[in-house]
């Protein structure tokens, strides 16, 4: 279960952080997250340079949890992740014997690689590689058994190029999962009612009420040519 390995507590008898690093432009923080009986071992690199991808987000351990507790099935499934950030989510489908390919920005590519490393055993059926939404997704595949995305539904602008990323990436019967944490300022709830809708039947698939985080499952409204 997840919480066999709590999250790490900050000490509050401090207003000021104790650690050096936490005053550099840059700094790494490790930690250790249990799912479907994995011990994981996760190195985020905070600093500008990586902005939001450098961490693990609530929707993350959401869509993990959510993974352990429906125990959905990643054996042989060809599975995409995008906008990984730290690869969490993609090394654990991993780790369940899905043949993974796991994408953000070419910038966040270098902590995936790492986190990877870290732990998918050699022989493990996972690749790290760049994606860019709306640009280069047709020198993927367009068959993937499984497509994955979490907290990557909050920027407007990127709406347009995500769902055709979707359209084309997931295969005939393909599945996508999405975590969200709702964020009304953000636009969430209008992707998610209207432009995700106009091509997939998209269903909300469980509620992390703790974390704000709704898990959906999307798939093609009519299946494409093979």
């Amino acid at each position: 279960m997840a919480d066999l390995c709590p999250y790490p507590t900050s000490e509050p008898e401090s207003v000021f952080p104790r650690e050096v690093g936490l005053f550099a432009d840059y700094f790494s923080e490790k930690s250790r997250f249990c799912f479907c009986g994995h011990v994981l071992s996760i190195t985020q690199n905070f600093g500008s340079r990586l902005g939001v991808a450098a961490r693990v987000w609530d929707a993350a351990l959401s869509m993990c949890n959510y993974f352990e507790n429906q125990n959905v099935d990643f054996r042989d499934k060809k599975v995409i992740e995008l906008g990984a950030g730290t690869g969490i989510v993609g090394i654990l489908a991993a780790l369940q014997g899905g043949d993974v390919t796991i994408t953000d920005l070419p910038l966040a590519l270098e902590q995936i690689q790492g986190n990877v490393q870290a732990n998918v055993p050699a022989g493990g059926r996972v690749q790290v590689r760049a994606l860019s939404w709306g640009i280069d997704q047709h020198v993927f595949p367009g068959d993937y058994d499984l497509v994955l995305g979490a907290d990557i539904v909050y920027l407007e602008p990127t709406f347009p190029l995500l769902l055709g990323t979707f359209r084309h990436l997931c295969g005939p019967r393909g599945t996508i999962y999405l975590a969200s944490k709702v964020r009304e300022e953000h636009g969430t709830e209008s992707f998610f009612q209207h432009l995700l809708p106009q091509y997939f039947q998209l269903e909300l698939a469980w509620r992390d009420e703790d974390k704000n985080v709704n898990i959906y499952r999307a798939r093609h409204r009519e299946p494409r040519p093979a």
